[in-house]
């Protein structure tokens, strides 16, 4: 990999995006619509997705300076115009896509997405409704997804996945300060729990083994900031919880019916931790 496509990779945080198509997937899967256009719709997610990785940086690039200069902007290794045009670019092909897939139908989710992406990182990240926001772009993802059929029928599915997000990103605000309290991995482990609870009920042994999965992985990392609340144990969290929720999304899968598709799905959780080491998810 050349030192240019490293920092875009770096940029647009690209193996987080091993995360984003299970989202679509889930949601297509609750509405009993999986078929060739949810290729087309992940597609879409995942450049939005990419989109919202490099919008973010172009944000905090001058926070970045004093909190992380060694993101792609701060150490010079990729412009703020050329961050600010990534973005732009992948928003406008990640809509293209949506609606090459799914028609109008997909658009009227996708739209909203794309605009919640935009919102989060221009406007709510570093506020009390930063979280909420972040769940809400996930939410969409999972019902951009369902977008073909009957969309109520992810409802559920979209829940339990913005819920999962609200945890990972109020962990992320802690990222760079730690000092942690004990009262925040507390509850996002609480809620984890629940999660895990939900997206086992009514399944079979596969959607089971992949709630478990799912729980060992993020749990197991949050445990560790009872005893190591520092910022690098948070990150450590934060990463876990980005890369187990392949594996909840696959539980969901599987509850809909859809074991091989749901253990497909769940395969990208070893394979973002494997990318993980290489290129950071957060």
């Amino acid at each position: 990999m050349t030192a240019r496509l490293r920092a875009l990779a770096e940029l647009v945080r690209a193996p987080a995006a091993l995360s984003v198509p299970g989202d679509v997937v889930a949601g297509a899967a609750a509405a009993g619509v999986v078929g060739r256009g949810s290729a087309g719709l992940a597609s879409a997610s995942v450049l939005l997705y990419w989109a919202g990785m490099a919008a973010n940086d172009w944000a905090d690039r001058e926070l970045d300076a004093v909190e992380r200069p060694e993101r792609p902007i701060p150490s010079g290794r990729i412009s703020p115009n050329v961050a600010l045009g990534v973005a732009v670019g992948l928003t406008a092909a990640g809509l293209a896509v949506a609606g090459r897939a799914g028609g109008g139908r997909a658009l009227s989710v996708a739209g909203p997405l794309a605009a919640a992406v935009w919102a989060y990182d221009l406007r709510l990240k570093n506020t009390a409704a930063g979280p909420v926001g972040m769940a809400a772009c996930r939410a969409l993802d999972v019902l951009l997804g369902a977008s073909p059929g009957r969309a109520v029928r992810a409802l559920p599915a979209a829940t339990a996945i913005a819920v999962h997000t609200y945890t990972v990103t109020s962990l992320s605000r802690r990222e760079v300060s730690g000092r942690v309290p004990v009262s925040l991995p507390a509850a996002t482990l609480a809620t984890t729990a629940g999660v895990t609870v939900a997206a086992t009920a009514g399944g079979g042994a596969v959607t089971a083994m992949l709630a478990g999965e799912y729980a060992t992985t993020y749990g197991r990392a949050q445990l560790r900031l009872f005893a190591d609340p520092s910022a690098s144990g948070v990150r450590a969290a934060v990463g876990a919880g980005i890369t187990a929720l392949p594996a909840l999304q696959g539980a969901l899968i599987a509850r809909s019916g859809r074991t091989l598709t749901a253990l497909a799905v769940a395969a990208a959780a070893p394979a973002g931790r494997l990318l993980a080491r290489r290129i950071s998810p957060t």
